[in-house]
């Protein structure tokens, strides 16, 4: 695995992604005593809204792995999980129903509880001098709310400091953006991207929970001959893929494919880059594949694409055409690196100025967790 543990602060040019990324350190598991060490005076206090569900639970993995310093930690849900007791770093928490006194105090507040919950409850830890690192799409494309990848634009975050009494919301991009760009982002700082066509391959993980429950539960039903229970999507998910299950707009796109491309152009800062994308819901349980197509401004061959690819952070290459081995959704699972492969030229377009190259990458880790947890660190 690997990703940021620091990231630089200082502001860059309009331009910023054609420059160099800050280094990254290589990350690692810790031994259970240094864990704990995790418990610290001078840490900011944290709060984790949703802890109970898929990406909360792994917040709280990816806090432990990170040996993310923190003085005090409240663990809060809804008014269902509340009651619960969750054992962290060896200690007993008490899950807290969610409520604006939840938030006196908190310096650092990861929220993964949905839509509405952010809406509400964001704007109350900012007025308290909070800082909100919020994964749903409620902000995500509010003017004034910066959108970040830190090993993409970490300088969207220059000037916002835990602990300063100045609260601030930072929203999580969506998942499947992030796991494009991380690969597409290091290509494109070399040879800008003019265009993006992306199709997706998505997990149940990115439903939640109980999607995933459900896919196994359709699993054994299908196997035993009998009729699959339907309530996540509707329809058969078990050795099928449709469209994904988000609302279809009035253009024809569904709100997935638009968040890829309005996401990215935030992002990136380019309003012009042309972006498209296919959203498909596969029965995988963990981990996205994307297949991506980039139109370049400047060329860019195939081995030089590698080279720039080996040296990203959070990034790692898959490409032995011999082997035919190449990025699966099962390699990435449970892992913080975004995996890339079959880095080919696009033979439809002339001269070097396209590539083809599919991606992979743990939807609840990087595309959730741990890029919010990295937005954390850079507010240390």
């Amino acid at each position: 695995m690997a990703a940021l543990t620091q990231l630089a602060h200082h502001q860059r040019p309009h331009n910023h992604l054609f420059f160099s990324s800050a280094a990254a350190a290589r990350p690692r598991r810790l031994p259970a005593t240094r864990i704990r060490m995790s418990l610290q005076e001078s840490g900011p206090s944290l709060a984790v809204v949703g802890v109970t569900g898929a990406v909360g639970q792994e917040f709280l993995s990816v806090l432990s792995d990170r040996d993310f310093p923190y003085r005090s930690i409240k663990m809060l849900a809804s008014r269902r999980s509340a009651g619960k007791h969750l054992t962290f770093q060896g200690r007993d928490y008490l899950v807290e129903e969610i409520a604006p006194d939840s938030f006196d105090g908190v310096d650092i507040a990861l929220f993964s509880a949905g839509g509405s919950i952010s809406k509400e409850f964001g704007p109350i830890a900012v007025e308290k001098g909070g800082i909100v690192v919020d994964n749903s799409s409620a902000f995500r494309m509010d003017e004034g709310v910066p959108l970040v990848i830190p090993e993409v634009n970490p300088e969207a975050v220059a000037g916002i400091r835990a602990g300063s009494g100045k609260g601030a919301l930072i929203a999580n991009p969506n998942c499947s953006t992030i796991i494009c760009l991380m690969a597409a982002t290091p290509l494109h700082r070399h040879a800008k991207v003019v265009r993006m066509v992306v199709s997706t391959y998505q997990a149940a993980s990115g439903a939640g929970a109980a999607a995933m429950e459900e896919l196994v539960l359709q699993t054994r039903e299908v196997l035993e001959g009998k009729p699959p229970t339907c309530n996540i999507f509707k329809q058969q998910y078990a050795f099928n893929l449709f469209s994904h299950n988000a609302p279809v707009m009035s253009n024809g796109y569904n709100e997935e494919e638009m968040k890829l491309v309005k996401e990215t152009r935030k992002i990136w800062n380019d309003k012009d880059v042309k972006v498209t994308a296919t959203c498909i819901r596969v029965p995988v349980m963990r981990a996205h594949a994307e297949s991506v197509n980039l139109q370049f401004e400047k060329p860019l061959d195939e081995e030089k694409a590698k080279e720039i690819l080996k040296k990203a952070p959070g990034v790692v290459v898959i490409d032995d055409r011999a082997a035919n081995r190449f990025p699966t959704p099962l390699e990435v699972s449970n892992k913080d690196d975004v995996a890339v492969g079959r880095i080919r030229r696009d033979v439809s377009q002339d001269g070097h100025t396209g590539l083809d190259i599919f991606v992979c990458g743990d939807q609840i880790r990087k595309g959730a967790a741990l890029n919010a947890v990295q937005i954390a660190e850079m507010l240390l």
